[in-house]
């Protein structure tokens, strides 16, 4: 059975955690008919705790202020719209990637008071095929020359669990890029790829030359690591 905070958000308990001003509201609004079955759960109130922790992590350790950020494996883009819908941030531009091809239509109707204006973008793609080197919402072809797109300013990626071999995508990250990384040891998810067993086996996989911050939070049938620093 599932507990409180596995629910979804508009059960009679109400939306993830804590009072609706702390979410844009269009986290809060009904779902569109196109909707998904999982986005229900993909802002449960252990999605967003953990997105909420991730920003005030954030924040603390590096500030509000970037031009370009990329999430990777953004899913439906709930993390884009906490992330521009919270007054503490100044972020130019969100681009989310995701490889299924259906999370960019519910990503860009989640973050649709930001897409028209290019805050917001979702693209469709595989992390481990990305020139990290050159985002601007395209994938680059092997040998292109750059088309003047800048790296990105942070990446983010919260859902590492789900990516294998580590090195197909962590390898292509150049050094001294910003990151923050989410895992977790939710073994008995078929999903979950490449869990780490603790705090300390997740940063050997993906080794910082420098952290700026470092933690777990318990949840009740996984624990969640999270990392933020440079490459």
């Amino acid at each position: 059975m599932l507990d409180r905070d596995e629910r979804p958000r508009d059960t009679p308990d109400g939306p993830a955690a804590g009072p609706e001003a702390a979410y844009p509201g269009s986290l809060w609004e009904p779902y569109p008919p196109f909707a998904p079955d999982d986005l229900q759960h993909a802002l449960n109130r252990n999605q967003i705790a953990c997105k909420t922790w991730l920003l005030d992590a954030l924040f603390d350790a590096l500030g509000g202020r970037f031009a370009t950020l990329t999430v990777v494996g953004g899913r439906y883009g709930g993390l884009g719209a906490l992330l521009l819908g919270d007054d503490r941030f100044q972020v130019d531009r969100v681009l989310s990637h995701d490889i299924d091809p259906d999370c960019a239509r519910v990503a860009g109707w989640l973050n649709r008071k930001h897409a028209p204006d290019g805050r917001f973008q979702a693209v469709t793609a595989d992390v481990r095929d990305l020139d990290y080197e050159r985002l601007d919402g395209r994938v680059a072809a092997p040998g292109a020359a750059g088309n003047g797109a800048q790296a990105p300013d942070l990446v983010i990626d919260t859902r590492c669990e789900h990516i294998t071999p580590t090195e197909a995508w962590y390898g292509r990250i150049p050094p001294e890029t910003l990151q923050v990384l989410q895992s977790n040891d939710y073994f008995d998810c078929p999903d979950h790829v490449n869990c780490q067993t603790d705090l300390e086996a997740f940063k050997a996989d993906l080794p910082m030359r420098e952290l700026y911050y470092q933690g777990s939070m318990a949840r009740k049938r996984y624990t969640r690591f999270m990392l933020i620093g440079r490459k």
